[in-house]
C-alpha cells in the first residue's frame, strides 16, 4: 500500500513537465530577446537544439555580456570572441552555421 502513495506525487511531477517551456522555445525566446528576427531565431533554436547538448545550451545561455544586448550591434569578431571564450569548439561551429545557415534562408 505504501507503494501506491506516491503515485499522485508522480503524476503531478509528469504533467509539471508537460506544461513546461521547451529547449526550442526557451532558444527561440532568448535570440529574439537578443535581437535576431523571429523567423531567423525559429530557424536557429530549431538547429541549435537538434545539435547541441542541454549541457551546451545552458553554457551558450550564460554567455557574458549578453542579457540586454541587441546583437545586430555586435561585430562578427566580437561575437566568435565571445562564443570562444566559452571553450567548445563545437558550440561555436552550430551557432555561427544556424546564424548564417538560417539568416540566408530568410
Amino acid at each position: 500500500m505504501n507503494r501506491l502513495a506516491f503515485l499522485p506525487a508522480l503524476a503531478a511531477l509528469a504533467l509539471a513537465g508537460c506544461a513546461s517551456v521547451s529547449p526550442e522555445a526557451r532558444v527561440r525566446t532568448k535570440l529574439i530577446d537578443a535581437g535576431i528576427r523571429p523567423p531567423v531565431a525559429s530557424c536557429m533554436a530549431e538547429r541549435m537544439v537538434d545539435r547541441l547538448s542541454l549541457v551546451q545550451l545552458r553554457r551558450l545561455q550564460s554567455l557574458g555580456g549578453l542579457g540586454n544586448r541587441d546583437v545586430r550591434e555586435m561585430s562578427v569578431d566580437e561575437l566568435v570572441r565571445r562564443l570562444r571564450a566559452l571553450q567548445d569548439p563545437e558550440i561555436v561551429s552550430v551557432v555561427l552555421k544556424a546564424g548564417i545557415g538560417c539568416s540566408i534562408a530568410s
